[in-house]
């Protein structure tokens, strides 16, 4: 469970930083590099499917970080109650 996890956690994390790096900020952005004026969403269409699309990965990757989070504090609670009970 937690190497599929970590598997997921890692493309997620990839994939998210090229979604944000691909984003047309201010600047152009790294996206205006790639084929110049050329627009593939259209004019306002490829703002809401990025947003929507970081949005959606961001959520993942938080979701992916809490679950490894909380598998690796597990074994602290076991060896703690291990512990706890060993001493008395």
């Amino acid at each position: 469970m937690t190497t599929l996890l970590n598997v997921i956690h890692v493309i997620v994390c990839i994939f998210l930083i090229l979604v944000v790096l691909l984003q047309q900020g201010r600047g152009g952005g790294l996206g205006s590099s790639f084929g110049g004026g050329a627009q593939v969403f259209g004019g306002r269409g490829a703002g809401n499917f990025m947003t929507r699309l970081t949005a959606i990965c961001a959520a993942i990757f938080m979701l992916t970080s809490m679950s490894l989070a909380y598998l690796s504090s597990a074994g602290d609670r076991e060896l703690k109650q291990f512990e706890t009970t060993q001493q008395k």
